[in-house]
């Protein structure tokens, strides 16, 4: 399973075949972010930086090729997958020349496609050790160990900022006391009590978000925590 800051985006106007395609790739560990038209996706693209795009041709409003091209031409070079019915010379052609990487006809299996999804991320260096990791406001930098919330520093301590990308490597998964103290303390993790834990949690969230207007943490009954 690959590490779900992967971030994968998805444009197909079949509700059907999109949430079929989501649910594949969130299987597989993946952040995936649907539309179900070109609507809203530039404006996503200057917000998030996803690592691979799965674009149907046949979209409303404009095509999914023109779409790609027009992309290009703004100097976004996220890699592509094309799917489509589309299956002759020239049009696999057209897609190729438009900025695709990666083409699949449909009817697809879904395990087919997950393989070209890994292959094209491998090729284009994503699935490589990552530098930064992005959730919502906040980047951590990986080998600086910095933080920054909509550009700007915050300090962490390191065992906050160890706790913070522990949570950013697991977003949406309900996470233990017992996996943060082996990931976060390591071998001192023995020592620390669930209420310690708790107590850098609490410290941490004061730091990424005092207002608690994003509500990154929610308890999870008899597990530990969740963060989204």
């Amino acid at each position: 399973m690959q590490s779900n800051h992967i971030e994968i985006a998805i444009i197909e106007d079949e509700e059907d075949i999109l949430e079929l395609i989501e649910y594949h790739l969130s299987k597989e560990g993946y952040t995936v972010t649907g539309f179900l038209s070109t609507e809203n996706v530039e404006q996503f693209l200057e917000e998030e930086t996803p690592s691979l795009m799965i674009v149907d041709r046949n979209l409303p409003g404009m095509e999914g090729s023109e779409f790609i091209a027009y992309l290009r031409a703004e100097g976004y070079d996220v890699p592509v997958i094309f799917l489509t019915a589309k299956a002759n010379e020239s049009e696999l052609e057209e897609g190729f020349d438009a900025g695709g990487d990666d083409y699949m006809t449909k009817p697809f299996r879904p395990k087919e496609l997950i393989l070209r999804v890994k292959a094209l991320l491998k090729r284009s260096g994503a699935l490589a050790k990552q530098k930064r990791l992005k959730y919502k406001q906040l980047t951590i930098d990986l080998e600086e160990k910095n933080l920054y919330i909509e550009g700007k520093e915050v300090s962490l301590t390191p065992l906050e900022f160890n706790l913070l990308r522990t949570f950013m490597e697991n977003i949406d998964k309900a996470i233990t006391r017992d996996f943060l103290r082996d990931e976060v303390w390591g071998s001192e993790g023995e020592g620390v009590n669930n209420n310690s834990v708790n107590v850098a949690i609490n410290r941490l969230k004061n730091k990424i978000d005092p207002k608690n207007g994003e509500n990154y943490f929610s308890p999870v009954w008899g597990v530990g925590y969740k963060f989204s």
